[in-house]
């Protein structure tokens, strides 16, 4: 009977990719009314036998199911049979071979759903009709670009909300078009003659792409204007009640607010013939807000990113000693995550800051591009992930250089990571991201208190006085002179995720501290955003705070002095915020213990969990499928 079920699913996907000469609904397709989880019998790792697996799939869980109901008809169904074919891991799948995870295609397609039902919702909540939703959404994809004026190309990576919508990452130079209210999706790919082939290889083949991407369409790139022109006037045939039920041509255009950069909306030569139907403002709105929420099947594959991250960690953490340089470090974390993970793209560029270089908080750049020798009385901190299908991860681990703490060491890293575990304590729905920000900064000013560089001004040391002068000092801004970086970002398709200050969300702050948080955003249910507290001796930092009046009277400045050219420690997961709490993505050693037995040899994962608080789940990839790991808990 399963494999029954599973025959008719893949030829329903089948009979819904056939291509039409005009946007037409498939057959009736009855959505389930209920989506099971792919598992399988728990069985025995092949490396670690004292673990229990079973198998995660990218289904949706039995929270924030969808409303089909609410949406037209022939979405409702491309939603409904995506929504299976991620459940039972078949269809279309992006794979790099081996044992890398096998994504499933349909991600993309419960993507356009959600995009096209926001935009429709947004339409209709303006008080116009059904037929007001009549459109076409338009998306220009990455280009393959040389560097400088030379005719090297770099490693191509896709635009992320094209991606977003079309799952098209191998492929430069694209155009896709999205039908609305239907939600068919055309992929315009470019070809080549003989010359480019004998060195580019032959053009793609328009069949092998969409059965590959899993769309409705795969057309020629030179075809694109002529399909618009076509569809946007049998549309406007169709079209009933006057101009304001007319056909859109809707683009992206908006402001990313980490970078201060536009979204370019797509063109091509032509398209100002319809100017007097474009839209630039209701698709960035839409599908923004679209990529802040995740699937399940999203959130999985983000699930294989830290994953694979977190063990090249732990690779790293291994073979880290005195002697090697910084660069050897990032090279050993690309090597395994694209060795053992298929990861071609690290999500940004890797940091690798040792010794008093770890107080530059994006250390790695041009002017200092991780050239510094390891010494024994280093602690590092590795700020390195890798991305797969455009996904991304970002994760920071600190660690003393020689494999044990001195003392010094060892209280800032108990600070910074009684910040890390008090933020997943609190982290659920309905929290602020700035309240999130303020409890980081009460336990890492409360470890600086309890190793003596700063002072209560007072003898008494009871835990009440100590919690009202800790309140003091974040009134004068003491939090961020020690960390001068928010808490934590959105992480998805980006490092630095969209959506973080979207129109309607709670504003920047001005306070010092706050206001370098990414998001003041309150939040909310399949977010994923990092948790990253860090404690950081930065000296102009500190010399300013000597000189500010409300500041000066709570350092000990000769403890202070101990700690100049420590450089900083930072600990960053990618956490999932679910129904009632939160779920830790990343699988890194966390508890001083934990860092000093993997980097004396100890397997990881472990046994047990010894610190329950980071809430990690423990996985592994099998065969291309996550697969949960039982460890026993403390």
């Amino acid at each position: 009977m399963l494999m029954f079920g599973v025959i008719v699913i893949q030829l329903i996907f089948i009979l819904q990719l056939a291509p039409s000469s005009s946007f037409q609904s498939p057959g009736n397709i009855v959505p389930p009314k209920e989506v099971h989880f792919c598992t399988s019998n728990r069985i025995r790792s092949n490396h670690n036998t004292h673990h229990r697996r079973h198998i995660i799939s990218a289904s949706k869980s039995t929270t924030g199911t969808y409303n089909y109901d609410a949406m037209p008809s022939p979405l409702s169904e491309r939603r409904a049979t995506a929504e299976e074919l991620c459940s039972t891991c078949t269809g279309p799948i992006y794979s790099q071979g081996l044992n890398t995870f096998q994504v499933p295609m349909a991600l993309h397609a419960i993507n356009r759903a959600k995009v096209v039902q926001s935009m429709t919702d947004a339409i209709q909540a303006k008080g116009k009709g059904a037929s007001s939703t009549r459109g076409l959404i338009l998306m220009e994809g990455g280009k393959q670009t040389t560097r400088y004026d030379t005719d090297h190309e770099p490693v191509f990576r896709q635009e992320s909300y094209f991606h977003y919508l079309f799952g098209a990452s191998q492929y430069a130079d694209c155009y896709g078009v999205i039908s609305l209210p239907e939600g068919e999706a055309t992929l315009f790919v470019p070809t080549w003659g003989v010359e480019t082939a004998t060195v580019c290889g032959s053009s793609p083949e328009f069949e092998r792409v969409r059965n590959e991407l899993g769309l409705e369409r795969v057309l020629d790139v030179g075809s694109l204007k002529s399909f618009i022109e076509g569809e946007m006037k049998r549309m406007e045939e169709e079209c009933v009640g006057g101009s304001d039920n007319a056909p859109r041509l809707y683009v992206l255009m908006g402001l990313n607010a980490d970078s201060g950069n536009y979204a370019i909306p797509a063109h091509y030569e032509g398209i100002e013939k319809f100017d007097y139907a474009r839209d630039d403002e209701a698709l960035f709105k839409c599908i923004e807000a679209c990529r802040v929420i995740k699937s399940q099947a999203e959130i999985t594959l983000m699930r294989y990113t830290n994953w694979i991250s977190s063990m090249a960690h732990v690779e790293v953490m291994r073979s880290c000693k005195p002697g090697m340089m910084e660069y050897q470090l990032e090279s050993l974390f690309q090597h395994h995550t694209y060795t053992h993970g298929g990861c071609r793209h690290m999500s940004y560029t890797c940091i690798c800051a040792c010794g008093p270089n770890a107080n530059i908080l994006h250390y790695g750049h041009a002017g200092r591009p991780n050239n510094r020798l390891l010494t024994s009385t280093d602690m590092s901190l590795l700020d390195m992930g890798a991305e797969y299908h455009c996904y991304a991860s970002d994760i920071t681990c600190s660690y003393p250089v020689k494999g044990s703490f001195s003392q010094d060491q060892l209280s800032i890293y108990e600070a910074v990571l009684a910040a890390q575990v008090s933020v997943m304590k609190e982290l659920k729905p309905g929290v602020s991201w700035l309240d999130m920000h303020r409890v980081a900064e009460r336990e890492i000013l409360k470890g600086l208190i309890g190793c003596g560089v700063l002072t209560t001004g007072s003898e008494s040391q009871s835990e009440e006085d100590i919690d009202n002068v800790i309140e003091e000092m974040l009134e004068a801004d003491m939090g961020a002179v020690f960390m001068p970086h928010g808490l934590g970002h959105l992480i998805g398709l980006d490092t630095h995720d969209v959506g973080g200050y979207a129109e309607g969300t709670p504003p920047r702050s001005t306070r010092p501290g706050l206001k370098k948080c990414r998001t003041a955003r309150i939040m909310e249910e399949r977010m994923v955003i990092t948790n990253e507290p860090g404690c950081y001796f930065i000296d102009p930092l500190l010399d300013m705070a000597l000189r500010n009046d409300k500041q000066k009277k709570y350092f000990n400045v000769e403890r202070l002095n101990d700690f100049r050219g420590f450089g900083g420690i930072r600990l960053e997961d990618n956490v999932w915020i679910t129904a009632d709490g939160c779920e830790n993505l990343t699988m890194c050693p966390r508890s001083p213990q934990e860092v000093l037995d993997v980097m004396n040899g100890m397997p990881w994962p472990p046994e047990k969990d010894t610190l329950p608080g980071m809430k990690r789940k423990f996985v592994t990839c099998n065969g291309g499928k996550m697969e949960m790991l039982d460890l026993e808990k403390s």
